[in-house]
């Protein structure tokens, strides 16, 4: 009861706060569209180095899948996320988000990222792997989180041949993502705008969306 409380509470408080934010928007019939960057979603994974740490809530080990399957397959279409004059959107799971899945594949909570990147390798495999990466990469349109809270039930399509994800939009405030796989929860979004300004944006998610059933 207190949880059912607690939730309706919380989307109460986020439907105010999205009234109030629609309405303090200013009018500006006249404005004018801003010059989009070309830093790609690469860059800014690699800014933070090509190590593992101890921070569960950055992207390393996405960083690091990236990596490895342009190390492997170099012509993969992988490779867009290093093209900044690309526009796309990309979802990109957390650290903790591997390591949820690398626990229901194997069972083992692993306590260093290096462990979880290396048991997801072990697996899946690298083709696998490329899959579930093109499978978080929506091309050809840059996507806000803005743009995202007013798209609830678009079908969106992938990099992945012939896979979508759908767009949930909870409480007017939390935007989730269906899947593939009916036995896995979904993810929400839980880091907004990264790389914005730029035609190559990416969203952090609380879990890996999987485009089959893993």
């Amino acid at each position: 009861m207190i949880v059912r409380r607690f939730v309706r509470l919380a989307c109460v408080l986020a439907m105010a706060l999205a009234t109030l934010l629609a309405t303090a928007a200013p009018a500006g019939a006249h404005t004018r569209t801003p010059t989009k960057g070309t830093s790609s979603l690469a860059a800014l994974l690699a800014r933070d180095g090509s190590g593992f740490d101890r921070n569960w809530n950055d992207f390393d080990i996405v960083d690091n899948a990236v990596q490895a399957v342009l190390k492997a397959k170099p012509h993969s279409a992988v490779a867009v996320l290093a093209d900044g004059t690309v526009p796309l959107t990309a979802f990109l799971p957390t650290d903790r988000a591997f390591r949820r899945l690398a626990h229901d594949l194997t069972g083992t909570w692993y306590k260093k990222e290096a462990d979880v990147f290396g048991a997801l390798a072990g697996a899946l495999g690298i083709d696998t792997i490329e899959k579930v990466l093109l499978y978080h990469v929506v091309p050809g349109a840059t996507i806000s989180y803005r743009s995202a809270l007013r798209s609830n039930g678009a079908v969106l399509t992938t990099a992945l041949t012939g896979a979508t994800i759908t767009v949930r939009v909870r409480c007017h405030a939390f935007v989730s993502l269906r899947d593939n796989d009916p036995d896995s929860r979904n993810p929400y979004v839980v880091k907004r705008n990264l790389n914005k300004h730029n035609l190559q944006i990416a969203h952090g998610i609380n879990r890996v969306l999987r485009p089959v059933n893993l």
